[in-house]
């Protein structure tokens, strides 16, 4: 109750401005804008392409940045609206310069951004550029499966986008290969000595080798011993 006497509503000078900062705060709100701008820029780099799917990491940053600026200036009596008029001058402005930046200078988007990264080649793994991703197998994988990946051998080539999505090229029916399997059951059926004669996929890159039955091998590209039957099927939508 006592709050509630304390304050006068639509007392414009409370409103606009505020009692304990005096006019060259605004300054401040602009560099603080400025600031945490920048730090939310690079917790966004930080989190990765996967962590922005769908959207830019400029307009994810737009939206963080001035959702907190709106809430604040809608539910709090002690924040000036001008203070918050200014985060929404200042904070679009940023936007539409990093924007600019990444326009002139490729190298600063490639890096801000992200690039298209050849994740598949032939049916396995590009096991180097996929450790250097914030992205697990289990999603590469969730995301194949929405293509109605059922194994590696299907897919000639697949990238990660720099909005996090990924796209991926088929091989037509002919020229489908032995490839490891996708679907989370047989994943868990790993072996280090084959169960049977025949193609088997690593279970870390999804290289393809033939081994005897009971047979023991490291993966000649990521060295790994875990072997699961490679799956032959035919890409059927």
């Amino acid at each position: 109750m006592l709050i509630a006497a304390a304050i006068q509503p639509f007392d414009w000078n409370r409103i606009l401005f505020s009692d304990d900062a005096p006019p060259l705060f605004l300054l401040e709100v602009v560099v603080r804008c400025v600031l945490t701008y920048l730090m939310v820029i690079g917790a966004l780099r930080v989190t990765g392409r996967r962590g922005v799917r769908q959207l830019s990491i400029f307009e994810l940053s737009i939206i963080l940045a001035l959702g907190s600026a709106a809430g604040d200036a809608m539910l709090y009596d002690d924040t000036p609206l001008l203070h918050a008029a200014v985060v929404f001058v200042v904070v679009p402005v940023l936007y539409l310069l990093f924007n600019k930046a990444t326009e002139k200078y490729p190298r600063f988007s490639n890096w801000l951004e992200g690039k298209p990264v050849l994740l598949i080649e032939d049916g396995s793994l590009c096991i180097e550029e996929f450790r250097q991703q914030n992205l697990t197998q289990k999603e590469l994988f969730g995301e194949l499966r929405k293509l109605q990946v059922e194994h590696l051998g299907q897919v000639r080539r697949a990238y990660i986008e720099a909005t996090g999505e990924v796209s991926a090229y088929f091989y037509t029916d002919e020229d489908v290969q032995p490839g490891l399997p996708i679907w989370p059951e047989r994943l868990t059926q790993l072996h280090q000595h084959a169960p049977q004669a025949g193609p088997h996929a690593c279970a870390t890159c999804g290289k393809v080798r033939e081994l005897p039955k009971q047979g023991v091998a490291r993966c000649p590209v990521c060295q790994d011993d875990q072997w699961t039957p490679a799956c032959e099927a035919k890409r059927i939508a």
